[in-house]
């Protein structure tokens, strides 16, 4: 465990970088609530997003890094905003027309559109919860709504209307001026309606505890700020929580970070000691654009889910997060096959490197092994040719390659290869556009016909790779325009796997029916 910990603590691995700076935080020692605290928010007003996950995902990462370099006991909250008012409906549930009657109502106040919870934010919590479940996250999840509504942050709402002026000064300097005259960091929950009401304060009552405030009918009322009748903004809320709950660390996404500095100094004004941060760049749809979880842009939690395994994900989720990237459905292929490439490598890899390794940072120091015998992208491929309709056909091929290989014995290729058909079936079937060949492509695939027609070696992806490495290399100046005629041509693809290795997988005499069939000019149209 030394040699573990001398090494994590020199690696550049980013959550170890990040678990570095919470240990400076208690060269004391443990803090006085005996644990450090990780948290997370999550904003329920739509259906649970893939970012959110991304947050739970690389917060365990930090966590799971900072339990390698420190013995103090660790925890991590979920948080739910799901007292926040319902600002306007989603378009992407069913029957959006019957949630109009509750605009400005608490999400745990707003009836289920899917009929199955007791409200709208119980059911996108719910959502959350049962996938961050299928992950095996440790976290324990907490609503706002309970928080409130129990009284559990009831001291330091009543800190807040003692300390009103001083953090109302915060977030006035932050504000238009046609915004500061109506904006207060209370927002009272009508006693009648149910509405979270964005009005200013008339007055506020530090030793009663109370707000007294207009009403948007222009009736006067006077409520509690504790028990739940009134919410913070979120900007305030953000800070009130962290000295509520003593929070260590929080990461956000880069449209959160000009707000750092209003966070910490309302968490600070309150009690609290500012957490540190981790802010991580955003995703982005097919077109460039920020994933919401309101237009459901991108992909959703399951849909990637239909493709490829969680761990997958996970790996994608690890990469580079200070970096903006693109987050559609065609960088799936990718993160399936680079996860199974760095189990392999993990497996004969020292400490520094182990540490360093992606898949240490998502599953810990129980890294399995993959039997991934067939890349996914190259199950793509197969699927493609074989116009495979069920994965039972995908393994005629692959227990041809590899006869070892089983369903039973090879459970995560069995569930690759189900994950391929869907992937095939949905993107790469509709976008399949073969061309003929070209005279120079024409002669090279005639070579490399002859070359199968008397080939012996069986089923060795190298060597079958370079027998198709020579038919280009005299012919194609770069040589990829070689490889790109191959998927084109015979694939109806831009982009394909190493083509001996395909060739080993399909088989020989299916390749040189496959170069027929393209030369007749069977395959277009």
């Amino acid at each position: 465990m030394s040699d573990l910990r001398d090494e994590a603590m020199n690696s550049k691995a980013w959550p170890f970088e990040e678990a570095r700076k919470i240990l400076k935080r208690f060269q004391g020692g443990a803090p006085q609530k005996g644990y450090v605290l990780f948290e997370t928010g999550y904003g329920p007003s739509g259906l649970p997003h893939i970012g959110t996950f991304g947050e739970v995902a690389r917060t365990t990462m930090i966590r799971r890094a900072f339990e390698v370099i420190s013995d103090i006991p660790t925890k991590l909250i979920c948080f739910s905003d799901d007292l926040d008012g319902m600002r306007k409906v989603p378009g992407n549930v069913p029957s959006p027309e019957l949630l109009e009657p509750h605009l400005q109502r608490p999400l745990t106040d707003v009836p289920d559109p899917f009929g199955t919870h007791d409200s709208f934010g119980a059911h996108n919590n719910a959502k959350l919860n049962s996938f961050l479940d299928r992950f095996g996250f440790e976290y324990e999840f907490i609503s706002s709504t309970e928080f409130y509504r129990a009284g559990k942050f009831d001291e330091v709402l009543l800190r807040c209307a003692e300390k009103y002026d001083a953090v109302m000064e915060v977030m006035l300097k932050s504000l238009r001026e046609e915004r500061r005259e109506t904006y207060s960091i209370f927002l009272p929950i009508h006693p009648e309606t149910g509405r979270v009401l964005y009005v200013p304060m008339k007055h506020v009552d530090a030793a009663k505890g109370e707000v007294t405030f207009d009403d948007e009918d222009g009736r006067e009322w006077t409520l509690p700020v504790t028990g739940g009748n009134v919410k913070l903004q979120w900007k305030p809320d953000f800070g009130a929580r962290w000295a509520a709950l003593d929070v260590d660390f929080e990461m956000y996404g880069k449209d959160h970070s000009t707000n750092t500095p209003i966070y910490d100094r309302i968490c600070q004004i309150l009690g609290g000691k500012k957490p540190d941060h981790f802010v991580y760049e955003l995703f982005l749809d097919a077109d460039g654009h920020k994933i919401s979880k309101t237009t459901g842009n991108g992909v959703s939690i399951d849909e990637w889910l239909t493709y490829a395994s969680s761990e997958s994900l996970s790996y994608f989720m690890y990469l580079k997060p200070k970096t903006a990237k693109r987050m559609h459905f065609d960088v799936i292929p990718k993160a399936v096959d680079e996860y199974h490439q760095q189990l392999r490598a993990y497996a004969d890899q020292d400490t520094k490197a182990r540490l360093n390794n992606p898949v240490f940072h998502i599953h810990g120091a129980d890294v399995p092994a993959s039997n991934m015998v067939v890349p996914f992208s190259m199950l793509l491929n197969l699927a493609a040719v074989a116009n495979a309709e069920e994965k039972a056909q995908l393994w005629g091929f692959i227990q041809r390659y590899a006869p070892e290989a089983s369903p039973d014995t090879h459970p995560d290729l069995d569930q690759a290869a189900g994950f391929a058909i869907a992937y095939y079936n949905d993107f790469v079937k509709p976008t399949k556009e073969y061309r003929l060949a070209t005279d120079l492509e024409r002669e090279a695939l005639l070579d490399l016909r002859g070359r199968l027609a008397a080939w012996e070696g069986g089923l060795d992806a190298e060597a079958l790779q370079s027998e198709v490495f020579a038919c280009g290399r005299e012919r194609f100046d770069p040589l990829r325009a070689w490889f790109g005629a191959l998927y084109e041509v015979l694939l109806g693809a831009k982009q394909g796997p190493r083509f001996g290795g395909f060739i080993a997988l399909y088989g020989v005499a299916e390749t040189i029916a496959l170069i027929d069939d393209a030369l007749d000019g069977k395959l277009v149209g």
